[in-house]
């Protein structure tokens, strides 16, 4: 837009000599429009980013400048040409109301001639700034826009990068704690029955043998659970039947576990399941290792029609489970993730539950 009103300047310059036949002062007409011009391209050029006060005194200078170049150069194309570029610089500076101003005393100009012609050419004059003063307007206009869109495109990729990064930290999270809940479990589990076969080796080698067995069929689960966290693809587990399996292999590492279903199993969101699975995996992995049980319980309660629960309790002395434990994080971020809940609490009398709740 500089560059064209400049050419638009350099044009109406040249329009204005070409037609100084007619002019009473031509001498003067061409160095005053000489001035108008350089300041019009020059002197605009450094008043158009500078405060508002300096550019309504480039206003007040310019507009008189060009109504009096218009009439000693006899109301020529060239001189109309010369204000309409003020118009535009001014619909591109000033405030809306000030750039109308200018418009509109722009037809001004023509008042020194006879009647008739100052109405004929000062209609001419407003039509022309006018135009003049809608194109530009809507070149505003469009700019903002394209500026705007512009704005909006760098919001949304980075809101796009930003979403980006917050999926790569929750997957990497979700693997994290899948690995820690599952392969923990399942490690924790051959742990204990390595420990029991060492223990029973020499006096019962077919009990050490069938504990070996289990350990090595834990390996092959532990594996298995690997593979399901890192594809994604794993099923809803079927939880009174994992859950069967959790409290067997807690029971071979020699705490009593039962499995307590009450009401009546229903089918809940895959994500709501896997929850409820790792709870009770976490759950009585703790007990196992840091609580010194030796019974455990784990109630799952379908009763109430909206919320499902887990829970895991044990008689141990010590807490099952650390608050600054990853595993305890890991699972309580997991279950708020769903809209549910977490808590560890002393249970009436001896020892702790593991209590989660769940829409479903």
């Amino acid at each position: 837009m500089s560059r064209a009103l400049v050419a638009l300047s350099g044009a109406s310059l040249l329009a204005l000599l070409l037609g100084l036949g007619e002019a009473q002062y031509p001498v003067v007409a061409v160095v005053l429009a000489l001035v108008f011009t350089v300041i019009a391209t020059a002197g605009f050029a450094w008043v158009r980013d500078r405060s508002p006060r300096l550019r309504a005194a480039y206003f007040g200078v310019q507009l008189p400048l060009g109504v009096l170049v218009f009439g000693l150069a006899g109301a020529t194309t060239g001189g109309a040409l010369m204000l309409v570029v003020l118009v535009i610089q001014a619909v591109l500076v000033l405030p809306l109301g000030w750039a109308l101003l200018v418009a509109a005393v722009t037809p001004l100009a023509h008042v020194g001639m006879p009647g008739g012609d100052a109405v004929r050419e000062g209609v001419g004059m407003l039509v022309a700034v006018a135009f003049a003063f809608v194109l530009t307007l809507l070149h505003l206009r469009e700019q903002q826009a394209r500026a705007e869109l512009a704005a909006a495109n760098e919001q949304l990729r980075r809101s796009a990068a930003q979403a980006e990064e917050l999926a790569t930290a929750r997957e990497r999270n979700r693997l994290a704690r899948d690995i820690h809940d599952g392969l923990g479990h399942h490690l924790t589990v051959v742990q204990m029955q390595l420990q029991a076969a060492g223990a029973v080796l020499d006096q019962d080698p077919a009990r050490a043998g069938e504990l070996l067995a289990k350990a090595q069929h834990q390996t092959r689960e532990a594996l298995a659970d690997v593979r399901r966290s890192v594809s994604s693809l794993r099923e809803a587990p079927v939880l009174p039947e994992v859950l069967a399996s959790l409290a067997a292999d807690s029971r071979d590492g020699g705490i009593d576990t039962t499995v307590d279903v009450r009401g009546t199993a229903r089918d809940v969101p895959p994500e709501t399941a896997e929850s409820l699975f790792r709870t009770a995996q976490e759950g009585l992995t703790n007990v196992r290792k840091h609580s010194g049980a030796g019974r455990a319980e784990v109630v799952l309660d379908y009763t109430r029609p909206d919320v499902v629960s887990l829970e895991v309790h044990d008689d141990g002395e010590r807490a099952p489970a650390h608050s600054g434990g990853f595993g305890l994080r890991g699972l309580a971020e997991r279950v708020r993730g769903l809209g549910g809940g977490l808590v560890l609490e002393p249970s009436d009398g001896r020892g702790h539950t593991l209590r989660v709740e769940l829409p479903g």
